[in-house]
């Protein structure tokens, strides 16, 4: 993707964006999510740092994304999984709306519906 330098402001500054950050408690950032607009859609991506792994902190950051893509108004939530990234799979395994996949030349493409995430977000909890 050549230097994040070059396209980082770009992203950050875009309209209608939203970035989260997960600090650890002496003040480092361990995890990053982020929510890109496309149209009537929205784009995440999460990235959390190998140590912090199975904390939960993916999990966390996608259901936050997700609030904020409906309060965005987008009418889907998107991002994709390269092959064998078995850790951004396993955070899907937690979401409580129904996620749909296709998969293209070994990347898969994942996303929710926004109007899921309201009525689960209403949903009693059992």
């Amino acid at each position: 993707m050549g230097d994040p330098g070059s396209y980082l402001c770009a992203l950050l500054t875009r309209p209608g964006s939203v970035h989260l950050a997960v600090r650890e408690p002496v003040g480092g950032i361990v995890a990053l999510g982020h929510l890109m607009p496309d149209g009537q859609r929205a784009e995440a991506a999460l990235l959390v740092e190998d140590a912090w792994q199975n904390s939960g902190h993916g999990t966390r950051l996608l259901e936050r994304l997700g609030h904020h893509a409906v309060d965005g108004g987008w009418k889907e939530m998107y991002g994709l999984i390269l092959p064998g990234d078995e850790k951004n799979s396993a955070v899907l395994r937690h979401a409580a709306v129904p996620i749909h996949r296709v998969s293209e030349q070994g990347v898969t493409t994942v996303w929710v519906e926004t109007d899921g995430i309201t009525t689960a977000v209403q949903a009693p909890r059992q």
